[in-house]
């Protein structure tokens, strides 16, 4: 039952951001950088974030509970924003990359937009984010033991993954955003990124209480997957003929 949670736990929170992976990034090298960029930008947010909410934690005192667990939610709140500050940084590096790359071109052209940019940069935050998140529950899954049996909730393991999953999504969606906004100084766009971001990590505050967190997380993330694809060029004419698997042309003919 143990190797079942395991299996089904990892390809909940991994499987479609493995994916997109295989699909959209393994066959270029420039990309598969970037995506190891970004998500070394996300770790070093992630140790920043972790050694101030340590300091803090040292130095207040472990018997006052609220002061406890206000310093948590203060911890949650500064990873969020400092995340998002290493996201600026990591735009302006990849806008200098793109300066780099066109200057070593022959025909005066970037071999990646920075819209891919973009997309790779929010795999990587996404898919580092979703591996912290993660990895402990996993080893945790393959026992020895049960989810539950001293009456706690047995969808703790599930409903992890599915908020892996979708905290992949977003980020992949929240750096297509936050690079518009910065490409095109929309800095309601960015805005926008980081309050979603704070409201997703809010929502956790909710659990056990698991819809609290769930469906809330996936309507914003419904949200932004709609936004990131308009400003990406694409159109509600086009989502339609992906839907009906339309052809471009006309339909042959039968022979008479």
């Amino acid at each position: 039952m143990t190797l079942a949670v395991f299996f089904g736990c990892t390809f909940i929170a991994f499987g479609p951001a493995f994916s997109l992976f295989l699909f959209t990034i393994a066959r270029d090298p420039l990309r598969i950088i970037i995506l190891i960029a970004g998500a070394f930008f996300w770790l070093v947010s992630l140790l920043l974030s972790s050694l101030i909410w340590f300091i803090a934690v040292k130095a207040s005192d472990p018997r006052d509970e609220s002061l406890q667990k206000g310093l948590l939610i203060f911890g949650v709140m500064f990873s969020v924003l400092l995340q998002e500050a290493f996201r600026f940084l990591y735009y302006k590096l990849l806008r200098k990359a793109i300066e780099g790359l066109v200057a070593l071109s022959e025909d005066g052209c970037s071999p990646i937009s920075i819209q891919q940019m973009a997309y790779v940069a929010g795999v990587g935050f996404g898919l580092m984010s979703g591996a912290f998140s993660m990895i402990n529950l996993l080893a945790d899954a393959l026992g020895p033991g049960t989810v539950g049996i001293h009456g706690d909730s047995q969808l703790y393991f599930l409903t992890s993954a599915f908020m892996t999953m979708v905290l992949i999504f977003l980020h992949t969606f929240w750096g297509i955003l936050f690079f518009h906004g910065c490409e095109n100084r929309r800095w309601w766009e960015i805005a926008a990124v980081i309050v979603m971001h704070l409201a997703v990590s809010g929502s956790t505050f909710c659990n056990p209480f698991y819809v609290g967190s769930l469906v809330p997380s996936y309507l914003l993330m419904a949200i932004a997957a709609v936004w990131a694809y308009m400003l990406s060029g694409g159109s509600a004419q086009n989502l339609r003929r992906f839907l009906l698997c339309a052809q471009s042309g006309a339909s042959p003919q039968p022979a008479s």
